[in-house]
This record gives structure tokens, C-alpha cells and sequence, in this order.
């Protein structure tokens, strides 16, 4: 009796959007596929603002890669951490684990905070880019205002002035929630504080807020902030970051116990130990079917990945991410069979970004651009539709019904363990 055929293995770095559009897509192929990431979850990565602002709980936001591919048999999950790959010998490293051996590799490893040289960003700032963040950073809020209840001169020295770097969706979306957290709920948990000293400030360098978005959005997210209270200052840089205030361009400083980094992401730092090109941002480049050049069987995705099209950047996206998972997994099968690989064409759905309550603004191609409240609830749809599990929508649309009526949040809870700054390896 002739031996069974050995399956093609496919190995996927990264536990992200893009790394699991992968997964779905061999799941039911002639193929093997491992998805190893430094997490045994999934995280859902425009929703850690409510995390860290006490919308959310972390496992809302979190799901088992086990689970999500949990009746397939032909995609396993692995917890690991990537060390290096030997791309001659087709075997990756893994930290503390035997080499894995792959026929084709998918970096899909996502991004990591940049602090662009900033000094001392990269110790005082707080990141939010992992659920480790977004927990430490609620942690860090309620810690503070813990502090200035039982001291009311701490809030000279900024013990309750927050500082968000970054104008973009992420600092945006953080700032009108923490502007909502601090009026409508904690001001009614500490009765006994001066909670209108409370101070959320935006910085942003450019002269407006979500600069790819067009006008009329720009306009009505910053019109939205400051009618919730949020200090807006644009075109306005950071020089320095220490621990108890910020140096603004000109030696301006405001004093701050907590500084929020979200201006900007490069290459999660793996690219260094894979051997590969890499472009702008550190990022891999890649020809225009997502394979890697001279890397033979290696392809990248996602935010990892440089992706050119039509001369500019596709974006940094989770549609983008899934898109590329989607097409790489399609050219890996073409290449099985010897067939040729398809480029990528990255098929535009628009952006949003929300300001808070019955305020967000969205944009989709070839269709005018939505503000208010109208996209407010385009904006929960959508994100409810890509949560991944069905007890994860649930308890999510449980906890957004229960704010919208109450004006309450649940998970405000200090949760005593170590504050850890480290990148995922799977991230987008």
C-alpha cells in the first residue's frame, strides 16, 4: 500500500487579521497550517480604547485562536515567540521550542509603537497596541484618580491631566472617550473630588485631526472634542516626555503623571531577526502578489508588510490586512499546483473613527461622507460585525446597551500585576 501523501505545510507568523483570513482560507485546502504567535488569542485591535477607558472588559476584545479554528483539522494554533528563520533550510526558530519546519512562511506580525526619537517617549509614554496595554493603561487612570482622592494637591502636578499624542483614529477615538469617562462616570464614583480639574489634551502636529479623512470629517471630530471638553492643540510637537510633564515645541511643558502615545506605528522589530528587505518603517518588502523578494516560499501581509499600489502606501487597515491574508493564501495554493500568483488589488471600504456618544464620522468611496449620529451607528454595526465569536458580540453589545442607558461603564477595577511593554508578534 502505497504511504500517504505529505501535505504542503504552511506556517503563519501572527495571530492578527491578516494571519487568520489565512487560516480561514487553507482551512479547508489539501494543506497543513500552523499560526504561531507570542498570545494564544486574537486581539481586536480598534476596540483597546474602551479597554483602557473602562467600556469594555479585556476578554471582550480578546478571542482563543484555538477556538476560532477549533472544528478544523488541518489548522493548528502554537504559542511561541519567532526568533530567526533559516530560509534554505525552510525552518523557523522558536524561542525555547525545536525548529519548526515550513514549505511556505506568511509573515503576518503587525506593528509596533513608533516614538519617532522622541526622549523619553519610549520609557514614560504609555503605548496602546496590546491588551497588556490597554489594561495597564486603565489601571494607571483609576490609580491616579485614586491618588488625587486622597490628596487634592496632586492635581497641580497633573495627576489627573491625561495627554494623548496623536491625532490620528486611535488618539481621536481615546480622547472623547476618556473626556466621557471623566464627566459622566467618574465624576459621580468620587464624589468628594474636583473631578472638572480633570484634562484630556490632544496633541497633534499637523494643523488638523485624522488628516486622511476629508474636510468635513476633520472638522466635525474636532468641533466633537472641544464640545466634550478635550483640549485640542494642533500643529503642535512634542520635544521631550518625562516622568511628571511633557515639553511641547517652544518649552512650553504641562504637567502630566500620564502620557498616552498614539502617534504612529513601524514594523513590529521581528523583521530584524528574519533576514528579509525591508522598506520605509522597517517594514518587509514585498513584490506585487505579497511574496517576498529572493525568499523563496516567503510571502508578508498587514501592517508588517510594505505594500505598494498604484504608487502610494496601501493602508495600515485591518480590511487591508484581511484582503492580503485572503490573496496570499490563493497564490500559495496557485504556487502548489504551478499555477501563476495574482497581484494585490486592495479594494477600498472607507474608514471611521468615533468621538463618543451619537458622534463618529465615516467615509466610504464614491459616497458623501457621513458625521453625527447616523455614522455613529455605521460605526457600532460594522464593529460588531467583525468581533470575532458569538459570545464576544454579545457581551460587547451588552456593554454598549448598558452605557448608552446608563451612562455607566462596568470593568473599572485595579487589577495588581505588572505594567509589560512588549510588541506581539501577531498583530495584524
Amino acid at each position: 500500500m502505497a504511504a500517504p501523501t505529505k501535505r504542503p505545510h504552511v506556517v503563519v507568523i501572527g495571530a492578527g487579521f491578516g494571519g487568520l483570513a489565512v487560516g480561514r482560507e487553507l482551512a479547508d485546502e489539501p494543506v497543513d497550517v500552523t499560526i504561531i504567535d507570542r498570545n494564544n488569542f486574537h486581539t481586536f485591535l480598534p476596540l483597546l480604547y474602551q479597554v483602557a477607558t473602562s467600556g469594555l472588559n479585556a476578554a471582550d476584545v480578546a478571542h482563543s485562536v484555538r477556538a476560532i479554528f477549533q472544528k478544523s483539522e488541518r489548522v493548528h494554533a502554537r504559542l511561541g515567540t519567532v526568533t530567526g528563520v533559516d530560509w534554505d533550510a525552510r525552518t523557523m526558530q522558536i524561542d525555547e521550542q525545536e525548529p519548526l519546519a515550513f514549505d511556505h512562511l506568511v509573515v503576518a506580525a503587525g506593528s509596533a509603537t513608533n516614538y519617532f526619537g522622541v526622549p523619553g517617549a519610549d520609557r514614560f509614554a504609555f503605548p496602546l497596541y496590546a491588551l497588556d496595554d490597554a489594561v495597564g493603561l486603565r489601571n494607571r487612570i483609576l490609580e491616579q484618580f485614586e491618588a488625587a482622592d486622597r490628596d487634592h494637591s496632586l492635581i497641580d502636578d497633573g495627576a489627573l491631566t491625561l495627554v494623548v499624542v496623536g491625532g490620528g483614529p486611535t488618539g481621536v477615538e481615546l480622547s472623547g472617550a476618556l473626556a466621557e469617562l471623566f464627566d459622566r462616570v467618574l465624576r459621580r464614583d468620587f464624589a468628594h473630588l474636583p473631578v472638572d480639574r480633570a484634562r484630556v489634551v490632544l496633541v497633534e502636529m499637523e494643523d488638523s485631526l485624522l488628516t486622511p479623512f476629508r474636510e468635513r470629517s476633520r472638522h466635525h471630530a474636532i468641533d466633537a472634542l472641544r464640545r466634550r471638553g478635550v483640549e485640542v492643540r494642533l500643529a503642535t510637537t512634542v520635544e521631550s516626555i518625562e516622568s511628571d510633564r511633557v515639553v511641547l515645541a517652544g518649552g512650553e511643558t504641562v504637567p502630566t503623571q500620564t502620557l498616552i502615545w498614539a502617534a504612529g506605528v513601524r514594523a513590529n522589530p521581528l523583521t530584524e531577526a528574519l533576514d528579509v528587505p525591508t522598506g520605509p518603517g522597517g517594514r518587509i518588502v514585498v513584490d506585487d502578489d505579497l511574496s517576498i523578494p529572493d525568499r523563496e516560499a516567503g510571502w508578508a501581509i498587514g501592517d508588517i508588510a510594505h505594500v505598494v499600489e498604484g504608487g502610494r502606501p496601501v493602508p495600515q487597515l485591518a480590511p487591508a490586512a484581511i484582503q492580503g491574508g485572503e490573496l496570499v493564501a490563493a497564490n500559495i495554493l496557485a504556487s502548489i499546483q504551478g499555477r501563476p500568483t495574482r497581484p494585490f488589488r486592495y479594494r477600498d471600504k472607507g474608514t471611521m473613527a468615533t468621538i463618543g456618544r451619537r458622534s463618529a464620522v465615516a467615509e466610504i468611496p464614491r459616497a458623501p461622507a457621513l458625521v453625527g449620529s447616523l455614522a455613529w451607528v455605521a460605526w457600532l454595526v460594522l464593529h460588531l460585525y467583525m468581533l470575532i465569536g458569538f459570545r464576544n458580540r454579545v457581551s460587547v453589545l451588552v456593554n454598549w446597551a448598558w452605557n448608552y442607558l446608563t451612562w455607566d461603564r462596568g470593568p473599572r477595577i485595579l487589577l495588581r500585576s505588572p505594567r509589560t511593554r512588549h510588541v506581539q508578534n501577531g498583530a495584524g
